[in-house]
């Protein structure tokens, strides 16, 4: 999302840096015509790029599954997981537990992938070997309050 936003700004300024450079060279505009015509382009530029944006965050956070994973090594940490488990999909985000009072990890976690991929991902990474440790991957079951 940050990103996204960072790319809408710099391409605004590049825009805007080449009007003010280029639109001198070319005597067919007058000053406020050529003004008015570089903001009506950054404004369709911007809306495209907003618009583009926000349909990829919505469609990758409405369909979101979490998965489990087990057995993992304690030194792993969530990059190299989230790494791993990108070569068969869309991740979202990773979550390893660790114990309160010595914050070791527990060699379990949660990954939020996307759903299209989630049983792509149990296919391919159940049983297989991430770290010299066969991994244990599943579709997370709800949390329930008791």
């Amino acid at each position: 999302m940050k990103s996204s936003n960072a790319s809408i700004y710099i391409i605004t300024g590049i825009v805007a840096v080449a009007g003010f450079i280029l639109l001198p060279f070319f005597d067919i505009f007058e000053s406020n015509i050529a003004f008015a015509l570089g903001a009506l382009i950054t404004g369709v530029i911007l809306s495209l790029l907003k618009t583009g944006a926000s349909a990829e965050e919505t469609s990758s956070a409405e369909e979101l599954t979490t998965l489990y994973i087990g057995n993992l090594n304690y030194k792993v940490n969530e990059n190299a997981i989230k790494t791993h488990f990108e070569k068969y999909g869309y991740v979202d985000s990773v979550r390893l537990m660790k114990d309160r009072k010595t914050g070791r990890r527990k060699g379990f976690g949660f990954v939020e992938v996307d759903i299209n991929s989630a049983d792509k991902m149990i296919t391919k990474l159940n049983d297989s070997t991430f770290e010299e440790r066969t991994l244990r991957v599943r579709l997370a079951k709800e949390k329930s309050e008791d």
